[in-house]
This record gives C-alpha cells, structure tokens and sequence, in this order.
C-alpha cells in the first residue's frame, strides 16, 4: 500500500472514537449558524484532547488514555441512506487529486525507472469518511451514541423550560419504538446542559444567572456555558483575529468532563458493573431464532453485554481488557451459530490484539479472514467487510507484509462497487511495487485494472493517473497490444478531461508503434484519432499545421528528379531513356554514366577536366553525392518522390497531398530581392505546386507519391515537408486482405472523416569519416538534396529514335533515324555523343553521300552505298581509297566522343532535325545494354550549368549470324603478273552458325573486301565450282583470295591515315566498302581492336642493335591486313520476306596465325606444378622464334613437273632446277645454301627415290633488302621414278649483326619430280 500520513496505530484509534449526539434548540442552531456552522462543527477543531485522560478499569487499575477524540454529532432519527454514501465517497474522491508539480518517488526496480506517486492521499480521505459514515448497527456499540449535549440559547425566553422539552424529546427519540435510529449505547443516557451565549449581541448577566439556575437543577457537573462571539461583515479584512472558539470554552470542557475520572469512570463503569451484577437474564429462547446470520439477541443478552463492554473499552483505548472480552463474546456467538456477531467479535478481537502495547500475542490476520469471509460470504455485508479488509490490509503493511495485503485487497473487489475495486486494486498495486524485490509488472497490471475500475467509476482523472502510471512499465518493451491499450485509453480520458494535446499525443503512440492489433482495433484507433484529432485542430483553425502520425515516410529514400517525365513511345518514334525515378539505381551504371560524362567533357576542354567539373545528376537519391545544392532550371518541374509506407490494416486516404516549401527569389545578379516566404501553394507565380487530390495506400502498403513543383523565378527553393489531410475509408475493412474498397471503381473514395496536417521530410546526412575527430565521434554531413538552386533558363535537348531494332543479326547493319529537338526557348551548340560502343552505330563519315532521308523498307534500299556492276569485274578486286580521319578515327583522337552533325551546329528554339544512324549488330549473341549520352552546351554560356546531357540506354538482342576465320600465308609463287614477288593467300572460311530461330532461310556471301595501308585483295581463288557463295544454316564455305602489296601510289608511308580498300564482288552490286556505312564500322572494330593490350616486346636487351634485329625478323612475319566479309541474309516473317543485310571484319596480324570475327573465349589454363628455379642472367637476350626466322627468307624452286629421259640411251638423267631466293625483310641478309643434305628416313626414301645434286655444294650469297635472286643448280638422277627436289638447306642471318640466327628453312610442300624412260 502507498505510505498513509497517519500509522495504523494512529489510525485505528481515530477511527473509532466514542460519539456524543448533540440536540440543539431552534434559537441555538439559529446562534451557530450566524457563523454558517452547525453546533457539531463548531465543536469539531477542538474534539481531540491535548491532555491525558486517566481512568480506572473493572479491576480499580488506572489507564491513561492519550489523545482521545471525541465525536459529536447532531441527532438524525434516519439512517444514512445507502445512494448518499456512495456519492459523498465519490465526491471525496474525485475532489481529492494529486498536487500540481508534486516531486513523484524514483523507485529503480531492475531496468526499469518509475516515477511513482509515494502517497495517495484520495484512499485516505475515502477511507476516513467511509469509517465515519458507516451507519450504527444492531451487532456491534461502537458507533452508538453514549451520551447527548442539551443546546439551548442565553437569548430564549424561557430557556429552562428548553432543556426540559429537549429532555423529553431525547428521551422520546431514544425510546419510543417509531424510532428505531439513532442507536444508543445505555438505556439511560448521560445528559450534559449546554447554554449558548453569544457575546456580542446577548445580556451576559442574564446568561450566567440562567447558567447558575441550571446548576441548581442539574447539577454542577452537567452543565455549561459556551460563549461564542459571532462576527459581524463589517470588520476591516485585514484586522488579525485570533482563533474564534478556542479562548470562550470553559475550562470544564465538554470532552474533558466527558471522560474525566469522575464522569467516565463512575457513570459508564459504574454502570457497566451494575449490568453485569445485576439480575440474572432470563433463559433466552435462542434455538427459536437461530439462523446463520440474522440471529437476534435480546438487549439485555450476556453475549451483548460482554460485546458492550468490550467496544467501550475499545473506544478508551484498554486494549487488554476489550481483547479479553471480544475473546470471550466471540466464543459464545460461535457456539449460538451467530455468525455476524461473530464475525464482528473476531475483527475487533484481531484489532485489539494487534493494538494491546507491548504486543503480548501476534496479529491473529486469521480472525480477519475469517470476519471477511463470513460478512461476504454469509452476511452478504460488503461493507463491514470492506472495513476489515482497511483495517487488517493497514496492519499487514506495517508489518511489511506487503504480499498477504496486496492479496487481501484483490480479494475484496468486485462488481458491485467500481470505486472501492479500484481503491483497493490501486493500494494492492502499491503493495507489490513496495515489496522487498519490487514486482514491477504486477504493479503496472494491477494499475491498469484499478484506472479500468476508476473509469467505470466515472473517475476520469484517476483512471488517466493509473494508466500512465502503469504506461512506464510497458513502454518500450515490446508488450505492444498492452501499450496499446493503455494509450486507447488514455487517450479517451484525456479527451473526455479536454486534455486535448495529451489525448493526440496518446492516439498518436497506438498508430506509430508495429501494432499487432486486428484491423478492426486499428480501425477503430484511427477513427477514435481522427475524431480527437479533429476537435483540437479547430480550437485553433489558424495555426500551423501539426504533424500527423501516419503513414510512415522514409525520408532516406526520398528521391527528387530535376526535368521533365520521358515521353511515352510514338508509334516506331522512341523517345531517348534518359534519366526517370522508375529506374533503379545501379552504382556500376551510375560510374558509367560518369566516365563517359568526363570522357566528353575532356574532349571539349582538350583533354583536360576542369578542377569545377562536377557530374550532371538529375535524380538524388540516398546513394548520390548530395553535400552540394543541386542545380535546377527554370520553368523545368521538380518532381519530389515520397515514400510511404502504411503499418495498419486499413488503408488511408491522404487527399489534397501537396508538398510544403520555402523559397527565396533572387534577381539575376544571385542577390536577394525580397523576404523569405513559406508558401503551401499561394503564390503560383513563383513555384507552382501539384496537387494530388487523392491517394490511396492500402493495408500494409508502401507505395511512392510523385510531387512536382514548377519553378517559375530564379533563387533558392527549400522542400520542407508534405501536407495532405489524413483520413480512412468508410467500411474500409478487407477480406482476404484484399482492399474491397466502395467506390474504388469510379476513383472517388468515401471519405469517413480526414484531417489536415504536414510531416517533414528530415533527411540525415552521410556519415563523416575522414578527418581524426570525425572518425572518433559521430558525425555527419549535410544532405542537401531538397533544396535546389533555381537558375536561368537553359537549353533542352530531346532525342528520338525512330525505327530503332531491338533485335539484330551479330553483325547486321540496319538503318535507323534520330530525331534531335530543341523543346526549350535557348538555342543548343556543341552537340557531341559518347559510348563505351562507338562499334555499334555511326553516323556516317565527314565525306560520306548520305543516303536518301525517308525510311523505307529494308528490301527497296540497302543501309550500303552501292554501284551496279558487269559480270566481267567478277573475282576481281575493284579499289578505292578512304581516310582514316575522315570517318572521325585518326591519330590521338578520341573514337567514342562523336560530333553529331547539326546543320550549322546550332539547333533552335523549338527546331527539331532528322539524321540517319547506322547500327551494328555485336559480334557476340546475346542482350547488350548500349549507354549513348548525348552533350550538349548553351549558346549562351551560363556561369552555373556549363553543359547538359541527356542518356539513352538502348538494349538490342543479337542471334548468331556467320562466324569468319581467316589465315594469310605466303604464297609459293615467287612472281605475280606484274613481275613483283610480294604476295600471299588469304584463306577465309565462312559458318553460318544461325539456329533458323530468327527464321533466317540462308545467307548470301555479297562481297569480300581488304582494307590496309600495304595489302590489297588481287583476285579470287575459286576452290570450288559452286560461284553463287550460300550458306544455309550449319553449312561451311572456305574461300581463297590472292592479296598483293599496294603500289606506291596506292600504298602510303607508315604514318598516313590512308587506307586502300579492294572490293571482291559475288554478285552484280558492288558495295563501296570505302564509304558509310561500310568504312565506318570497319574503322571503329579497328580502333576497339587497337585498344586491345597488345604483347609487348621485352625490352632487357644487351645492346639496341640485337633489339632492331629482332624487330626486323619479327617484321617480316607482321601483316596489317584487314577482311570484311559483306553479306545478305533472306529472312521469312509473316509469310514476308526480308533481306537483311550486314558485314564482319577479321583483322589479321601475323602471318599463319588464324584471326576471327568473333571474340574467342579465353580458356582457363589447367593447374600446373609450381616450378622453382634461380634465373642465370636477367638480361638475357630476347631471340626471335623459329617461325619468325623461318619467314626471313622466302625459297622456291622452279623445275619440270615431269622429265623425260632415255636411260638406255644415256645412263645419267640431267635436269636443270632454279632456286628463288626472296629476301622478305627490309634488312640485309647473308644466306648460305647448303646442297649436301640428305634423306635419312626410311620412310622417304621409300616414297621419293634418292638423287644427286651436281655441281657447288654450297654458295653464300647475301641479299638486299626485298631483293630476289635465282641460283641455277643441276639434280642427277640414275633411273626413273619420283622424287623431291625440296632438300637444299637454306641458312640465313642478317648481315650487320654478331649474333648469328641461323635456321634452316622448311619449305611448306614437298617439291615433286617424275622422272620417265622413253
């Protein structure tokens, strides 16, 4: 129980006190009353002793009596009726509160911190008036009155004849059986004359001689005389007045005659003697009456006496003696069955003995039990059993034994009291929060159910107190459906007490908190918020609006896109992607996207980024750098995207959703021209504001709202928050937890009630972790994303792309159109376009003949430049020439960064301008995502934005098509036509790898084409007979052409961008691969294969001399010879046929080494052993290898295929043979050949007969560079039969070298002879 002001032993003494009834004549109530009292209440302030009382027991023993207090009260012949009880104890309670600003007790009860009220001074009051004004009854004296004050006034005409009317009416009240109330203790009560006499207005003479007379009647101790004073309105207020009653009593006063020696203890105890001395009571015919609760005894019963004498001896404090006779009652009404004396004999008995000083015996707390249970159970009298429970509850506390009490006062509620429930459930509550180990959780829940009984009790402000007190202990621990209910209630009692904000705040903690709670509770805590909600906001119409709880934002995800929404497609018209808040964003595409922004901008500030170079960002988010203000442009939208999130089960309706702002207008110069204005959406002439008028969030939704803002004036805008009003839908609840929603089919909700309030958008920053103290305390950066600088008007670029693939053949060449636009009112320049895969699209050379601007079908118009040929320039090669610098491919440029040629490279206000755009299926199959961003500048250079960009991300799905192969080897023919030596074969082999999924039929090989500085192509090779070169799906063509060194003219120096190209045509079209869009691509896979990391030479060489050395032999083997492959491919689409059309390159480095169109997969090399060595020389000398040796010098030897010879004739057979040596470097070379070789296998001499060469067995000869030079040799033969010619060993070094590289040369093929007999 919560601490008392009094202790139990001041209490119970208090509580029972003995009562004096007090009967006053008309004219004395009329005296007292000047003074707005009854003459009881006058006498109240001095109805306690401040002396000691002494008085002799029974047995002649003196007892001091300390602090006695008398009770005196008027005479009411009806007993207090039952309803008025109750409402005066209501009324105690509920004008009894907590004081404002009272300091509350901590009390620490393991992880908990409780502010708790220490006393409750509410109980007390309820409990001191329930004790005094519990109504006399039959089966126990200690509220019967044991004697009465006569009042009459010194102002009556006949005042002796007063007290004996007052007599006679006391003696009729007491007597005369309509009265069955008050209650008495003595048959012959005491009487003591009381005369009044005010001494400001009566005779005081008169009053002492009626005082004398009344002496001589009634004697001397019964009588007195009060002078009383009453104050008169006229008096100054300030005149200091001492106490009004105390200095006008008699010293004989009332309660000091009452229970002096001589009137206590020779009237009452004399009397006591005499009843139970007297004559024997009659045998009673109890069995008669006998019942367990309603037994009756006569007044003049023993038991009765000895109940009597125990209850004065009580109301004296002689505790001994009273316990010793309640012992003895208690005995007898437990054998007669009595149970409601019993039970009253037991109470008091426990009470006497808890009381008796010294503390002979224990509290017997059974006897207490046992009157309870027999006054709740058996009596049916709730409220004597409520007076054990106070009382014995009182005791246990002071005991410390705060569990049996807590017990004791749960067990006394019930339903029918709420009041008395929720008393005693606060005090068990303080009980378990006061134990030895506080239980902090049976407290809270015996709160919880005391502020339920309180408000049942219409208790409001209690019943709040004991839900926020209980509040503390389930607050944050995750007993969510507890707290919820207790801020459900709270919150109505706030409410219901006008404590509007608490209530709000309370609404506000059920709907922010995960609540578990079913949909209907939700619902039902919305609507109960709403409504509360609502009344406060209309006590101040005019205020700012207050936050509101719901829906959850997450302000960290808040993203904000600076321009205008994509437009949506246009038939085959697509507009660029470029940036939207419907993409997800990607940090490998976002660095991307930054890479080829700086790319750009080198470029146009000659290759150097400017350190004020930031990248274009026009969507932030929480992964974008937002620690500068970013920059938006004027008449541009400002499109704000919200996330919320919806936690309960019911939807929301945020209607008239907006977004809340603050803006600073600035003039041109950037100055500040007027005061700062929060605007919601006034003033549109300066930002314009969208509204959203409805916007439904499901149950457990999240869901993003867009909100736009249209700047219309420059300066410094700031996005503060939302506002909207928040309500919930009529019969909103969902089934199946789908939103059956009424209305939902014509997009008009039915709103149940909605209020208006804003949430702010507070982001928190990145972060900081650079700086030592940064890293050592928690700090974090700004995140300036919501508040963007509106600057001046600027350029808009938008792209379209119409007749855009999505899906490609590897290789395929389409014709596509790109529609630039102006949409702004600035003129665009500058416009560039840059790609990590310029090898995909072009559009056309500088010097190129565009074709025709319509788009048409892909059958009527080739994407090629093409020129009708006659069937005589067939296998021939047809050459052209083209500039590498001209298709934007040169030396130190840059291939991905693409001028887009503008007529007059300025594009207009509103202008828009089509340009064809080449595109090119990649080599490899698959999904390839292209990223194309778009440059471009203002005319007028702004100081802020210095460019703009816009991206288009396209995403084209290329199929298998052809795959080429290609190998160069030099060929055996030391002469061409023109006399020359230099040439070599090129064998291309051609797949068709198509799956028919892209219902291609076959492909047609139109053209195969070189491009080369040095080579050209000279003519086919025709392998087979088969001249029209198809390939259906899975078949295989190989092809074999002659190339030849450029002439002079047609060939250029090394360091010239001019390439020869040379057209071999299938077909009757000669595309001219020199052109766009042939050259174009071919240039770009040449500058990607460029970009390629090539190996690169060692450079740890003992002397530069042996570097050139091997640079020249390495040379010999180098070839820059590039194959493009041109074809058509026939395609059945709806029972339509198209021709699709397209070109792969193989670029061919070395000589005998195979090169492809298509990237080759790079195999993992298999594990290998781990080998430990200690390199001898570091330095050791780099040597070429034996293919490249082997390449130095080029041998043949020209012979008769077949000699005839008559052996009979002429036993020795002589044939003449040449031996063409061809020096294929640039260097000198010395050249031993060696004819002493033989065949030493078996197997050779089995298949090609020996033979002997005549003559010089072996030359050395040295040859210039490129030079040709023929030895004549003779071969001797003996007899007829086959035989290889190729057996000279051929050694070669350069001549200006020490180190000697010698090899033997392998010819490629066996050189055949038939020798024959005629």
């Amino acid at each position: 129980m919560a601490q008392c002001v009094q202790s139990v032993q001041e209490l119970i003494p208090d509580s029972f006190v003995p009562c004096v009834a007090a009967l006053c004549s008309d004219e004395a109530e009329r005296l007292t009353r000047l003074n707005h009292l009854s003459f009881a209440e006058l006498l109240k302030p001095f109805s306690r002793l401040t002396s000691e009382v002494h008085m002799r027991d029974p047995n002649n023993q003196l007892h001091i009596i300390k602090n006695l207090k008398i009770a005196v009260s008027n005479i009411i012949t009806q007993p207090p009726q039952h309803g008025a009880i109750r409402k005066l104890l209501n009324d105690v309670v509920s004008g009894c509160q907590p004081a404002e600003g009272l300091v509350a007790n901590v009390i620490t009860a393991g992880d908990y911190d409780l502010n708790i009220s220490a006393t409750t001074p509410w109980f007390e009051s309820y409990r001191e008036t329930f004790l005094q004004s519990m109504p006399a009854s039959d089966h126990e004296f200690l509220n019967h009155y044991l004697a009465c004050m006569l009042v009459a006034s010194s102002g009556e005409a006949e005042p002796m004849e007063q007290f004996s009317k007052l007599s006679q009416e006391q003696h009729r009240i007491q007597h005369n059986n309509d009265y069955s109330y008050p209650k008495w203790f003595i048959p012959n009560t005491l009487k003591y004359y009381v005369l009044l006499h005010d001494m400001s207005a009566g005779d005081e003479q008169r009053a002492e001689s009626i005082y004398e007379e009344m002496k001589q009647k009634y004697g001397t101790q019964g009588c007195y005389l009060l002078k009383i004073n009453s104050r008169t309105s006229n008096r100054a207020s300030d005149e200091q007045i001492p106490d009004p009653w105390s200095q006008y009593l008699q010293k004989n006063s009332v309660q000091n005659q009452l229970i002096s020696r001589k009137g206590l203890s020779r009237s009452l105890f004399s009397a006591t003697k005499k009843w139970f001395s007297g004559s024997k009571v009659p045998e009673k015919s109890i069995n008669e009456l006998k019942n367990t609760s309603g037994l009756l005894y006569p007044p003049e019963a023993p038991e009765l006496q000895i109940r009597k004498m125990a209850d004065l001896c009580f109301l004296v404090q002689h505790y001994d003696l009273a316990y010793s006779c309640y012992h003895t009652a208690k005995k007898d009404f437990l054998n007669d069955q009595a149970m409601l004396y019993a039970a009253g004999a037991l109470e008091m008995a426990a009470v006497s003995a808890f009381l008796q000083p010294g503390a002979p015996r224990p509290y017997p707390a059974h006897y207490m039990d046992t009157a309870i249970q027999t006054y709740r159970d058996v009596c049916k009298n709730m409220v004597l059993a409520e007076r054990c429970v106070l009382l014995s509850a009182e005791i246990l506390k002071s005991q410390s034994k705060y569990s049996e009490a807590a017990a004791l006062l749960i067990r006394l509620t019930s339903e029918d009291s709420d009041l008395r429930s929720a008393l005693l459930l606060e005090q068990a509550a303080h009980c378990f929060i006061n134990m030895k180990s506080p239980m902090v959780r049976k407290y809270a829940f015996h709160m919880i159910l005391a502020g339920h009984r309180f408000s049942k009790a219409g208790q409001k402000k209690h019943a709040l107190r004991c839900y926020c007190q209980a509040m503390q202990v389930y607050k944050g621990k995750g007993w969510s459906l507890a707290e919820d209910h207790i801020n459900f209630t709270i919150g109505r009692q706030s409410y219901t007490l006008r404590q509007l904000d608490n209530a709000v705040s309370a609404f506000r903690h059920i709907l922010i908190n995960e609540s578990k709670q079913s949909a209907a509770q939700q619902g039902a805590f919305l609507r109960e918020y709403l409504y509360v909600y609502k009344n406060v906001s209309q006590l101040s119409p005019d205020g700012p609006f207050p936050q509101l709880p719901l829906p959850y934002i997450n302000s960290s995800a808040t993203r904000v896109f600076f321009g205008h929404d994509r437009r949506p497609a246009d038939g085959e018209k697509q507009a660029a992607t470029h940036v939207s808040l419907d993409q997800e964003y990607d940090s490998e595409s976002s660095q991307q996207w930054r890479e080829l922004e700086e790319q750009v901008v080198a470029v146009v500030n000659k290759g150097v980024i400017p350190s004020s170079f930031h990248p274009t960002q026009y969507c932030l988010n929480s992964y974008s750098d937002n620690s500068r203000f970013p920059l938006a442009v004027v008449e541009e939208p400002i499109t704000v995207e919200v996330a919320f999130r919806n936690p309960l089960k019911v939807p929301l309706l945020l209607t008239d959703l907006s977004l809340l702002w603050k803006f600073q207008p600035k003039d041109i110069n950037g100055k500040d021209n007027e005061e700062v204005r929060e605007l919601v959406t006034g003033e549109p002439e300066m930002i314009g504001t969208e509204v959203i008028s409805e916007f439904l969030i499901n149950n457990e939704e999240s869901k993003v709202a867009r909100l736009k803002l249209f700047p219309h004036h420059i300066g410094e805008l700031h996005i503060l928050g939302v506002v909207y009003n928040l309500g919930t839908i009529q019969g909103s609840l969902t089934m199946d937890g789908i939103g059956a929603l009424p209305g939902c089919h014509t997009g008009k909700y039915s709103l149940s009630m909605s209020v208006r309030g804003r949430q702010d958008l507070e982001i928190q920053g990145p972060r900081l972790n650079n700086t030592k103290e940064e890293k050592t305390s928690i700090t974090y950066g700004p995140d300036r994303r919501l508040d963007p600088i509106i600057t001046e008007e600027m350029p808009l670029l938008e792209v379209f792309f119409i007749h855009f693939p999505t899906e490609l053949l590897c290789g395929e060449i389409r014709k596509a159109y790109v529609e630039f636009a102006n949409v702004s009112k600035c003129p665009l320049t500058g416009l560039k376009v840059v790609s990590k895969r310029p090898e995909f699209f072009t559009f056309g050379g500088n010097t190129a003949v565009l074709t025709p601007l319509s788009p048409s079908a892909s059958e009527n118009c080739s994407a090629y430049k093409t020129v009708v040929t006659d069937s005589t320039s067939v296998c021939t090669a047809l050459t052209s020439s083209a500039s590498s610098v001209d298709f934007g491919i040169g030396i130190g440029s840059q291939p991905e960064v693409i001028p887009v040629p503008l007529p007059d490279t300025v594009l207009l206000p509103g202008a828009s301008v089509q340009l064809p755009m080449w595109l090119r299926g990649p080599d490899e199959e698959g999904v390839h995502e292209i990223n194309f961003l778009f440059y471009y500048e203002s005319v007028k250079k702004q100081p802020k934005i210095r460019h703009r960009i816009l991206r288009h991300t396209a995403v084209i799905c290329t199929s298998r098509s052809l795959n080429v192969k290609a190998t160069v080897c030099r060929s055996n023919s030391l002469e061409d036509e023109e006399g020359k030596g230099d040439n070599m074969l090129v064998f291309v082999d051609v797949e068709n790898t198509n799956t028919s999924e892209a219902g291609v039929k076959e492909f047609h090989i139109v053209q195969v084409s070189s491009s080369s500085k040095h080579w050209k192509l000279q003519k086919s090779v025709n392998l087979s007979e088969n001249k029209d070169a198809k390939l259906a799906s899975r078949e295989k063509g190989k092809f074999c052409f002659k190339v030849i060194r450029c002439n002079e003219r047609e060939g250029a120096t090394q360091s010239s961008e001019k390439y020869t190209f040379a057209d071999i045509i299938f077909g009757n079209e000669q595309i001219i691969s020199s052109a766009s869009p042939c050259a174009d691509f071919f240039y770009r896979s040449l500058s990607s294969e460029l970009k390629k990391p090539q190996t690169q030479l060692s450079m740890h060489t003992e002397k530069h001399s042996v570097e050139d050395a091997v640079s020249l032999i390495q040379k010999c083997n180098k070839v820059d010879l590039n194959i493009v492959i041109l074809w058509k491919a026939y395609v059945v689409e709806d029972s339509k046929q198209l021709i699709l059309e397209g070109q792969h390159h193989v670029i061919l480095h070395t000589i005998g080494k195979e090169a492809f169109s298509y990237p080759q997969k790079q195999e993992q090399p298999e594990m290998e052993p781990l080998k430990f060595f200690r390199p001898e020389n570091t330095t050791a000398t780099s040597r070429p290898s034996l293919e490249q040796l082997s390449n130095l010098i080029k041998t043949s030897l020209h012979y008769p295929e077949t000699f005839n010879h008559p052996f009979h004739q002429k036993s020795l057979c002589l044939v003449p043979v040449t031996l063409l040596l061809s020096n294929c470097s640039k260097a000198d070379v010395d050249v031993i050949v060696d004819l002493r070789h033989k065949t030493t296998s078996p197997e050779a001499l089995e298949i090609h007969g020996s033979f002997t060469w005549l003559g010089q067995t072996q030359y050395k000869l040295q040859l210039k560079g490129q030079e040709i030079l023929s030895l004549q040799l003779k071969a001797c033969f003996v007899h007829t039969g086959v035989y290889n010619l190729g057996t000279p060993r051929v050694f070669a070094k350069l001549s200006d070298q020490v180190t000697v590289f010698e090899t033997s040369q392998q010819n490629s093929m066996p050189a055949l002879i038939i020798i024959n007999n005629v």
